[in-house]
């Protein structure tokens, strides 16, 4: 008798199990976590503190439109400075300047500091800065044509390096400057 109740009781407890999912076909979702930590070495030639001004020729750019910057009449772009020399080098401050016409003539130009003097920043090879700017593509200002474009399209702006001559920033897409070709930069900062 105590048999039967035992083998009674173990049917009992597997009919249980099987109705609380714990035997049988059942499917249990796992969600696992894993975090992975890379850390990358460069290796530059020279000393990084030793690192001079950036000449032009140390250096490729872009100046590129900030999607979805535009408002108020206002616009903003990156302008991006690579390192492609073989030692590294620095920026520092204000970007200067001079906008230039399709056909390579001089625009107007007037670089303003918006946001301090800013750091000097190392680049070592291939690591790069970005500094932004604001203006207005499309309000014409005293000095600028008051129907039309306020001024011509601008499609390269011309970085002087401080460690001597220039490097070609390509303005993507091209745009009027107004104002006189007002841009209100900020100061250079790392962008790896």
């Amino acid at each position: 008798m105590a048999g039967r109740r035992a083998a009674a009781g173990l049917v009992l407890t597997a009919v249980g199990l099987t109705a609380a999912g714990c035997l049988g076909n059942s499917t249990k979702r796992v969600t696992v976590t894993h975090t992975q930590t890379i850390t990358q070495t460069v290796t530059t030639t020279g000393s990084v503190k030793s690192a001079k001004p950036c000449r032009g020729t140390d250096l490729a750019a872009t100046f590129a439109v900030i999607p979805n910057s535009a408002g108020a009449g206002q616009i903003a772009y990156a302008l991006t400075v690579k390192n492609t020399s073989a030692a590294a080098c620095t920026v520092r401050g204000i970007p200067k300047g001079t906008l230039l016409g399709a056909n390579g003539t001089a625009l107007p130009t007037h670089v303003k500091a918006s946001g301090g003097a800013g750091q000097p920043v190392v680049l070592p090879l291939g690591a790069s800065a970005t500094a932004q700017a604001r203006f207005s593509p499309d309000i014409p200002g005293e000095g600028d044509s008051q129907s039309g474009a306020c001024q011509p399209q601008a499609h390269t702006f011309e970085v002087t390096a401080e460690g001597g001559g220039v490097t070609e920033a390509a303005i993507k897409p091209p745009t009027s400057v107004c104002v006189r070709g007002t841009l209100n930069f900020e100061p250079y900062d790392y962008a790896g």
